[in-house]
């Protein structure tokens, strides 16, 4: 594992705890909601499915519930040991996505929220999703888009880490941050047919009240008529027969 990856797994192992404390109460309870359902509307609804930096198994939680199970593989062992806790149906591993130990062809449907900006080789990540899933099998991939907003999160994120910031991705990672046709490109790159990317989320957690009750009721306008100013590209691609 290179030195940025460990530093991210690090960072995950220590803020485990309180993850689901961002993601799983109040405003970010709407965030995370938004988001896997947006994902959710991509794949099957009772398949078998892996999901790449899978946390805490908000979303592999989330698919059991409607008769689905799956594969959550994340860096942080912490992260996956909470995963274990909360999920039934699922199974969980530590891993690097970019080197997948799965055979061919075993998943339905490969999926990941907010953890594909911190891949290093998005291609060599992207290629092994399709190697994984079956022929027909789906992609979808939530991640922070490049826009205005997400322009001074670096910045932002390596001030945090210098005033030791105990929050969610409060470090600087490396991150990186892609616009749609740079989303389009990857997955047709790595195989995919019938590649859509759109943007999604307006309403992000980290806006304060009253903005972000504002925000949540425009969100469907911004989504369908404003799309550049949502927070997140939502990509999907199929493997092909």
């Amino acid at each position: 594992m290179g030195e940025s990856l460990e530093k991210v797994r690090q960072h995950y192992d220590d803020v485990a705890d309180i993850y689901d404390n961002r993601y799983n109460r109040n405003r970010g309870r709407f965030y995370y909601g938004h988001i896997t359902s947006q994902v959710m509307d991509c794949i099957p609804a009772s398949g078998h499915i892996l999901d790449l930096g899978c946390g805490t198994g908000l979303f592999l939680k989330a698919y059991e519930r409607y008769g689905g199970s799956g594969v959550g593989l994340d860096l942080s062992r912490a992260m996956v040991q909470r995963a274990q806790s909360r999920c039934v149906s699922s199974d969980f591993t530590m891993g690097n996505a970019e080197v997948l130990p799965f055979r061919d062809g075993c998943f339905d449907a490969v999926t990941s929220l907010l953890a594909f900006s911190y891949v290093r080789r998005p291609e060599q990540m992207l290629s092994e999703a399709c190697r994984v899933l079956r022929p027909g099998g789906v992609i979808a991939i939530c991640t922070l888009g490049k826009n205005l907003f997400t322009s001074g999160l670096p910045a932002i994120y390596s001030m945090a880490e210098a005033m030791k910031v105990r929050k969610i991705g409060m470090g600087s990672f490396g991150e990186r941050y892609y616009d749609d046709r740079e989303m389009k490109d990857l997955l047709e790159d790595a195989g995919f047919a019938g590649v859509q990317v759109r943007r999604c989320s307006f309403a992000h957690l980290n806006l304060a009240d009253p903005f972000f009750g504002i925000a949540r009721k425009i969100e469907p306008f911004v989504e369908e008529k404003v799309p550049r100013l949502a927070y997140n590209l939502l990509a999907q691609g199929v493997k092909q027969e």
